[in-house]
Parts: C-alpha cells; structure tokens; sequence
C-alpha cells in the first residue's frame, strides 16, 4: 500500500497502455474512479480480470428497469408498476406529479446502489453536470432526458448533442421552446457553444472570443428556432415529445463567423439544428474542450499545461479519428500510464452521492424493505445528498455543479468548512447510529456482511489492511493503522479479537457473540470516514 510520503513523486504523461505491476492498489483506483464504492470482492475480481479486460467489462452499459410507483398519491400507474408512460389524471395532477417526482429521485439513488460492474452510473452523473438540464415539471420528460444521457454516455458525442438539442427536458430548461422567429431566444445557443461544443476560450475583442462570436449565438438561435414540447402534463398523451412547427422558423439564411469558416445554413427546415451541430463538430477544439472534462472528472482537476500538450491532446486526437466515439477515448485513459501514475491517486474530493455510495456500497449495504419501504429510505439518501451539496436531479446552474468548474478549490469544495461537519454527521449516522431511519425502517453500513468479505477477517492486522485497501486511495501511514487497530481490538492482544470472531461464527445469531464484533466495525469504519484519505478518491 502506497505511503503518504510517497505522494509526490513525478507524473508519468504518457497515454500508451499500462503495463505496470497490476495488484489490488490499482485495480481499487480504478475502481473508486468508475464505480460509486468497488466492494472488496470486486477489487479482487478485477485483480483477476487484468487491467485490459477489466477497463472493457466497465465500459458496457447494462439493462436497467424503470422507476415504479410507491404511492397512493399517483392515480393512474398501478403500484408496483411503471408511470413512465402514462398519462396524467385530468383533474388535480399535481399529486399524482409529486409521487412521480419522488419515485425518480429514489429510482436515482437505486440505480446507484445496485453495485453493478459497470461506468453506466458515473457516466449518467458526469453528463448531468455537463448539460445540467433541473427537473421539469413532467417527470415523465425528466425521465426520458435522464434516460437519454444514459443510453448515449459511451456512444457518439455528436449524435448525443444532436438528440439533447431537441429533448423536451433540455427545451424546456435552456427556453428551446419558446424559440421562435418572432421572437428568437439565445439561452440554448450560448450554451451548446459555450458549455457542450467549443467552449469560450479568452475573449480577443468585443463579442469575439477564442472559438465564437456574438454574432454565432446571434445566428444559431434563428437556426434553432421552431421547436416545441407537446404532451405535457397531459392526460391523452401518453410521454411528452418535441415537435417542429414550421411557421415558428427563421427561414432566412444563416451565416456563421470565421470560427466556422463563414459557413451558412439554408432552407432546411428541421434539420437546420443538426446542420449547425456538424458545422460545430468541424472544430477540433470540440474535441479539447469534452476530453478536458472528463479529465478533470476521472483524473484530476488540476489540468497544467505539459498535461494539456501531452494526455489531452492525444485524447484529443482519438476522439476526432473515432468520430467522436466517447468509448474509445474513455478506454484509452483508463488503460494508460499516466492514469495509473501513483501522484494521481486521491486527487478528487468525492461528491456527496460519491461520499454517501462509498461507504453504502463497499459495506455490501442495500435495503431490504418492501418496495414503498425501500424507495422512501433511497428518497431520504437523496435528500442527504442534497444536503452535502449535490442535488442530483438540480444543478444549481447551467453550468452544473461548482466543484467542477471554479477555480483554484474545484472538488475541494465538496469538503468545505460548510459540508465537513456535515459528512461527519451523516457517516456516523450510517455507521455507529443505527442508519437512516424513516418508520422504523433503516439503512445503515452492513458491518457484519462487510467483515465476513474481507480476505481474513479473523486477523486484526488483515481487517485494517483489506479496509484501508478498500476505501483509502492514498493510503494510511503506521500510526493511523495501528490507531485503527486498536480500536477494532479494543486495545486488546491480537489473539483476543480472533477468539472473539470466531466465537461469532460459531453462533452467527446469537446478538450476545454478533454485536459486539458488529461494535468494532462500526468504531473502526466511523473513526476512518473522519480521516482526510476516506474523503478522496
């Protein structure tokens, strides 16, 4: 496990594949970087796997099932089955809504505990920052949006941009919809050049920046005009669905800037907005401006020239040679040498679902209610998380969230002197007071499963060293071990706790021999989820 003085060391700024030693260390880095909390289980299966088949097994998506109803509050989808696409009822829908909405926030918080081995879930988060389009007032639009982030999060980048462009959740939220040629709306133009294509680049004079002007806001505004959203919160229909309404378009000609070689659009209707999109993804600076992003999410915030020259740039490079394929760029970071550079480990603050998920996930912790019971817990998780500073579902901005955009503090900002306290609380909520409780249901840490999975969970010294592999990206130094030890032992000698877990197995329901091994964990795991190393991944 690598020490705390060995942090510093130089890093490697090569994107060829990793062909260095391949062991629990950096299959665990791997692993706290794509997953929302690797179990101990998994650390050691992708150990087996090797790196490259390991990389190519998270970079699939699999299936997933929809939110399903919990309350009597929605009137029309059955409990225990899917609204997505039903209609809303005519008379007083906002119940029926309120129900909806929070299904899907618990669905979120759901899919993140599945502990599937897959980059799907840090994928759907990283686009939600990246877009960052809030909820809508039809959850049935806010679904298919989220739903299209997760289908398209390893596809095609242009075609991605192409189909958020005309979603009815982006409409609504960047003012698509209300685009028209009388009276045109520049808020999704700025946007999809500023935040999703080009990016700004230093202003060089009034209105002209590195990559647009002005005047290409100004003109893909008209290009974008005549859309709409029908179906919404609408008791016929059955989804909400944009539509192209050709006596709302600008029909006049279209003509770019320099930055886009002067090139116009003409008379083509509905698909001028797709004719923009190809224009724009002419620009390598496309390319640039997304891998910069996703560095900065998957590797570290702190983006220096040399590693722009160097790893961003043949990012770069293999993003625009595959079409903007986004798998093939995130496959070749994953298996280079300057992603598995010991320097780059623990460099990212978590996120609060990070925070949350990691101590739920590795702890093999899910509940075990029925359905209404479990998504009223997975409800209060989000609420949880929103508290720490991530509401899932609402960025605070269209610039997403701004831990991963303001400068000089980036991810530090999720640990703050506002949150610290605050993470603290709910991790000692998690671990030593029971979990989260509504109705008498809770949902805390799994201690004993957790114990039972680790490599040797009847030595003390093996406990500390599978823990600290599991959650610790930078490692603990001696003292911290041995502090963490002797609190698992209770200060006691070593053969003390052996006796005392094999006791637990030798009657694994009796609460006499099982709480007090449960007791240690949760010293032990509370005691760490304080330590600056458990708040990095």
């Amino acid at each position: 496990m690598r020490q705390q003085d060995e942090i510093d060391v130089p890093v490697s700024l090569s994107i060829d594949p990793y062909t260095g030693a391949w062991g629990a260390e950096q299959a665990a880095h791997l692993l706290r970087r794509t997953l929302f909390g690797p179990t101990f289980q998994q650390i050691q299966d992708t150990v087996a796997l090797g790196m490259s088949d390991a990389v190519d097994q998270l970079l699939t998506l699999v299936p997933t099932d929809p939110p399903l109803t919990t309350s009597s509050d929605e009137e029309v989808a059955a409990i225990g089955q899917t609204w997505v696409n039903s209609v809303l009822p005519s008379v007083s829908p906002q119940l029926t809504e309120n129900a909806r909405r929070s299904s899907f926030a618990a669905w979120m918080m759901e899919r993140l505990n599945k502990r599937e081995f897959s980059i799907q879930e840090k994928m759907c988060l990283f686009w939600q920052n990246h877009f960052a389009a809030v909820f809508t007032f039809d959850s049935r639009a806010s679904y298919n949006y989220h739903e299209l982030i997760r289908t398209s999060s390893l596809g095609n980048y242009k075609q991605f941009v192409k189909d958020i462009t005309i979603d009815p959740s982006m409409l609504l939220f960047l003012s698509g919809a209300s685009n028209n040629q009388f009276s045109p709306n520049e808020n999704f133009a700025r946007e999809l050049l500023e935040l999703y294509t080009v990016g700004k680049g230093p202003q060089i004079a009034l209105g002209d920046y590195t990559n647009f002007k002005e005047l290409d806001i100004q003109e893909a505004s008209k290009i974008l005009t005549g859309w709409t959203v029908v179906g919404l919160l609408s008791d016929t229909e059955t989804t909400t669905s944009s539509e192209f309404v050709p006596v709302l378009h600008d029909t006049s000609t279209k003509t770019l800037s320099e930055h886009f070689d002067f090139e116009q659009i003409v008379g083509n209707g509905q698909n001028e907005y797709a004719d923009l999109i190809d224009v724009i993804f002419l620009q390598d600076e496309v390319a640039t401006f997304i891998c910069k992003k996703l560095y900065r999410w998957f590797v570290n915030y702190d983006l220096t020239q040399i590693v722009e020259d160097t790893i961003i740039a043949e990012m770069s490079a293999t993003f625009v040679s595959n079409n903007y394929e986004i798998l093939p760029v995130l496959s070749q970071l994953f298996k280079s040498e300057h992603f598995y550079d010991v320097s780059l480990r623990g460099t990212i603050i978590k996120n609060p679902v990070e925070y949350i998920f990691s101590m739920y996930n590795s702890t093999l912790s899910t509940p075990s209610y029925n359905l209404a019971e479990n998504y009223e817990l997975y409800l209060f998780a989000y609420n949880g998380s929103t508290v720490l500073g991530m509401d899932y579902a609402n960025p605070p901005s269209v610039g997403g969230w701004t831990a991963y955009y303001q400068a000089p503090a980036y991810s530090r900002l999720w640990a703050n002197s506002s949150f610290i306290k605050l993470r603290f609380d709910i991790s000692d909520l998690l671990t030593i007071a029971g979990g989260i409780n509504v109705n008498g249901n809770t949902w805390g840490v799994n201690h004993i499963d957790f114990l039972d999975g680790l490599s040797n969970p009847s030595s003390p010294q093996d406990v500390i060293d599978d823990i600290v592999t599991v959650f610790c990206a930078k490692g603990l130094d001696a003292l911290k071990k041995v502090t963490l030890k002797a609190i698992l032992t209770n200060g006691l000698p070593d053969f003390e706790w052996t006796i005392q877990y094999n006791e637990y197995l030798s009657d694994p329901t009796n609460p006499v021999v099982v709480d007090p091994v449960r007791q240690r964990i949760a010293f032990v795991l509370s005691t760490l989820y304080k330590m600056p190393e458990f708040q990095a991944i």
